[in-house]
């Protein structure tokens, strides 16, 4: 009878396996096919509250995956560091547990709140690795009430569910592998197009110099990764502009993007402002307060003028940035966050640290992915671009309608050394456009600082050869300019020879490909 009793318990276990690899294989999503796991163990086996916990290679913390039977809340809450509670030993060790009864385990956490009153619970934990070769990836968990106590039959489950852990690591490696290779598919889809797109255009920055490709190189090298990013460069030279870059156009596009100067506030109202603060907190908080790391949670931070911070607040920054946690004032909760960290800055950073007013580990944890932002001195390719961007905007804005740039001005814009970089151009810009009531913009509606630049560039300014020199050189560029820089057209609309007009480009050193539309 014994032996009749025997082979039908292992006819079920064999049919229950049966279900549950037919559900592992039936999609190539991991969480679906192990919910339905999940519920076979329970509607067949009698094993309630099937838990499987998975490590977050980003956080390197325990995560729940899958808990069949326990509400969403408590999914959220069931976090584990490695070696922490039930769960985290067994991660810790890769060996299984039994717990002969929840309410008298002292390292049951019940961190889930799904079993109510655990000094009531009559029920055992089983809890056995998942492992991937010698690699322990995560673990199964159930609880299991047994009439008669724990005895042989628990034993026999526990070897049940570590075969059954090693069908769970198998699927979820493979399942793993595959969303890999689709998603460095799509990765490389992504990279292909940007490329065959017009690779200038990333969100409003502007210019095709050498020195902006090479930019663009580095926001396509970095824009998918959660790799944090140090943006260099001097003020105004358009880092704000790559920061928005680097979020809109990877794959936190829909989660938020918050941006924090950190050189406009004060070193206690930075600190409330990036990590929050409770109710009490300090005189004047008079409510709970979310900080910007909060606010970010799966986007972007954008943190402005970096090397402003006080000493005080990049120690909690440097916890944040290296264990992706932080507490808000006047609380004790240690609080996990997901967020993809830009920082900004226009110091020498390097000399911040050897001075000791920067620290040098957080140097280093921001430091990771450097993009050097060029000022516009050396990008002066990219003058006339940008300038000419600006007056289509500001024309819009003042509905007038200003069609191009003088010569005269082009020049001084070009020659000019812009200390203030893109932001004293587009202030320039809309400058001219204010004041000038004709359709060019010319030389005398540019400030006086860049008429002043343009005129101590000249050795005799007021010399008859520089005036017909420069005359002369206006014409052919505004020839070039109505004939789509067609050398031929501009000959015959200027009634010269072609042969003067390349002599004539030559010595001005023009560049007729400039002007083609």
């Amino acid at each position: 009878m014994s032996l009749k009793i025997d082979i039908s318990k292992q006819l079920e276990d064999l049919t229950v396996l049966y279900e549950i690899t037919k559900q592992l294989a039936s999609s190539l999503e991991v969480r679906e096919c192990l919910e339905k796991t999940m519920q076979v163990l329970s509607d067949m086996k009698g094993m309630d509250n099937g838990t499987v916990t998975i490590v977050n290679p980003l956080t390197g913390k325990l995560e729940i995956e899958v808990a069949y039977g326990i509400t969403a809340e408590g999914k959220k809450r069931g976090k584990y560091r490695i070696g922490e509670g039930i769960t985290g030993r067994v991660v810790s060790t890769g060996e299984p547990i039994i717990v002969p009864q929840i309410s008298e385990e002292p390292l049951f956490l019940n961190r889930t709140k799904s079993r109510g009153n655990i000094a009531e619970q009559k029920k055992s934990f089983l809890c056995v690795p998942i492992k991937d070769g010698q690699n322990v990836i995560g673990a199964l968990s159930i609880d299991r009430f047994y009439q008669d106590g724990i005895g042989e039959q628990a034993n026999t489950d526990l070897r049940y569910l570590t075969v059954l852990s090693s069908l769970i690591a198998q699927t979820v490696v493979r399942i793993q592998k595959v969303n890999r290779e689709t998603e460095e598919l799509q990765t490389e889809n992504l990279k292909l197009k940007r490329e065959l797109s017009d690779k200038n255009k990333i969100n409003d920055i502007i210019g095709n110099s050498s020195r902006m490709q090479d930019v663009y190189e580095m926001i396509h090298r970095v824009v998918d990764s959660n790799a944090t990013v140090l943006l260099r460069g001097e003020s105004g030279t358009g880092k704000t502009l790559v920061a928005k870059a680097l979020h809109y156009n990877g794959r936190r596009k829909s989660k938020p993007f918050v941006v924090v100067n950190c050189s406009a506030l004060p070193e206690t109202l930075l600190e409330s402002e990036l990590f929050g603060h409770e109710k009490g907190a300090f005189t004047g908080a008079n409510e709970r307060k979310i900080g910007r790391f909060e606010q970010a949670e799966g986007g972007t931070l954008f943190l402005d003028e970096i090397g402003e911070i006080s000493n005080s607040v990049q120690v909690k920054l440097l916890n944040v940035v290296q264990e992706r946690t932080f507490q808000r004032l006047g609380s004790t909760q240690q609080l996990s966050c997901d967020v993809r960290l830009v920082a900004a800055t226009n110091r020498d950073l390097e000399k911040a640290v050897s001075e000791k007013f920067f620290r040098e580990d957080l140097y280093y944890r921001l430091n990771v992915f450097p993009i050097y932002m060029p000022p516009l001195r050396e990008r002066r390719t990219d003058i006339l671009l940008i300038a000419e961007f600006f007056l289509e905007k500001f024309s819009k804005e003042n509905n007038k309608k200003i069609r191009r740039i003088s010569t005269s001005a082009i020049d001084m814009l070009i020659q000019y050394h812009w200390p203030g970089n893109v932001r004293e151009l587009q202030n320039c810009m809309e400058r001219a456009v204010i004041i000038c009531d004709s359709d060019t913009i010319k030389g005398l509606h540019l400030p006086p600082t860049l008429q002043t630049a343009e005129l101590s560039k000249r050795e005799n300014p007021y010399s008859l050869a520089v005036a017909v020199a420069n005359f002369e050189k206006e014409l052919i560029i505004e020839g070039l300019k109505r004939n789509n820089g067609n050398q031929t057209k501009t000959a015959k609309d200027l009634d010269t020879s072609l042969r003067i007009i390349n002599y004539k480009i030559h010595q001005y050193s023009i560049d007729p490909k400039f002007y083609k539309i």
